[in-house]
């Protein structure tokens, strides 16, 4: 048989095979699913969101639909709500790529990376709340950290403990930052492992023999070339930041307020309107985020193709 007509039998098998191909209806299930307990609850977030409520924080549905919730929500008295939310979120953000970089690297370059990943996804298997009142008890007036001082206060004192005072290290906004930076290191660690674990070192090498020095190979290397594991720890970490709850509640203080102790606050209050107007923002950002992330990676991953063609 020649070439010929070998590629006209595979034609002719796959038009009477295409019939019957269920990849669509496969594909039913899980779109019923996303639609049911995604898109559903964002649509009944965002009519809630035009709603008003009366005196007693009852829905109005008679009123009509109103923007009233979105004009609360950008008011002057919620901006230092919304720039203190903005600079932990981005402090914490910040610092935990700074120690996810070299950590992904290291892992990366190790011989013992299953090892590594195992010490990595090892706090996983404990309950965040768990982990955050660890911290409490690390960070309280009478936890390890005060002990700690109060141990080399009296060493270098002679044993005396008048004078000593112990530091206020829990609820404050480092706190925060301190526990936001704990608990999602890990998101941030594992996509940088695998971006640098998939890289190409031998690009560095030939940058090396061209000139450049080990800090530029690395900056203008490295770091294009694993853009697509940045941009997944920078969201990874960025968005839940943003909108977390427990850490600024159990951590933090009145004067630490961030946007999701806010959402949580007018939601008990039954002031449906205004929290469902904060959630659409927070989604809004998320959703941003997620078509970035999955932007990078279809523009990197045709790149490659385009390389191997």
């Amino acid at each position: 048989m020649s070439k010929k007509d070998k590629v006209s039998k595979s034609t002719e098998e796959k038009e009477i095979y295409k019939p019957l191909n269920p990849g669509a209806f496969y594909g039913w299930p899980m779109g019923a699913w996303f639609t049911l307990f995604f898109v559903v609850p964002i649509l009944i977030i965002l009519l809630y969101s035009f709603l008003q409520v009366n005196a007693d924080y009852k829905i109005q549905f008679s009123k009509g639909l109103s923007l009233k919730a979105y004009k609360y929500m950008f008011s002057k008295r919620n901006g230092i709500l919304f720039l203190r939310t903005v600079y932990i979120t981005l402090v914490s953000t910040a610092i935990t790529i700074l120690i996810a970089l070299p950590c992904g690297y290291a892992m990366a370059r190790s011989k013992n990376q299953t090892t590594w990943l195992i010490l990595i996804i090892v706090p996983f298997l404990t309950n965040s709340l768990i982990r955050i009142y660890a911290w409490k008890t690390i960070l309280g007036e009478s936890g390890l950290v005060n002990q700690m001082g109060l141990f080399f206060y009296k060493l270098f004192h002679h044993g005396a403990t008048e004078g000593f005072t112990p530091g206020k290290f829990i609820y404050t906004q480092g706190a925060i930052i301190l526990v936001n930076i704990y608990l999602y290191l890990p998101y941030a660690i594992l996509p940088i492992f695998t971006a640098v674990d998939r890289f190409d070192f031998s690009l560095l090498e030939a940058s090396r023999d061209l000139g450049c020095s080990k800090p530029q190979s690395m900056i203008k290397i490295l770091l294009p070339g694993i853009k697509s594991g940045l941009t997944s720890a920078i969201i990874f970490t960025l968005i839940p930041i943003f909108g977390t709850y427990t850490v600024p509640d159990l951590v933090g203080d009145k004067d630490s307020m961030m946007l999701g102790q806010f959402i949580y606050q007018k939601a008990k209050q039954r002031d449906y309107p205004v929290a469902s107007a904060f959630s659409m923002l927070i989604t809004i950002i998320s959703m941003i985020g997620i078509i970035i992330m999955l932007n990078n990676n279809r523009k990197e991953a045709a790149l490659k193709n385009g390389g191997k063609k």
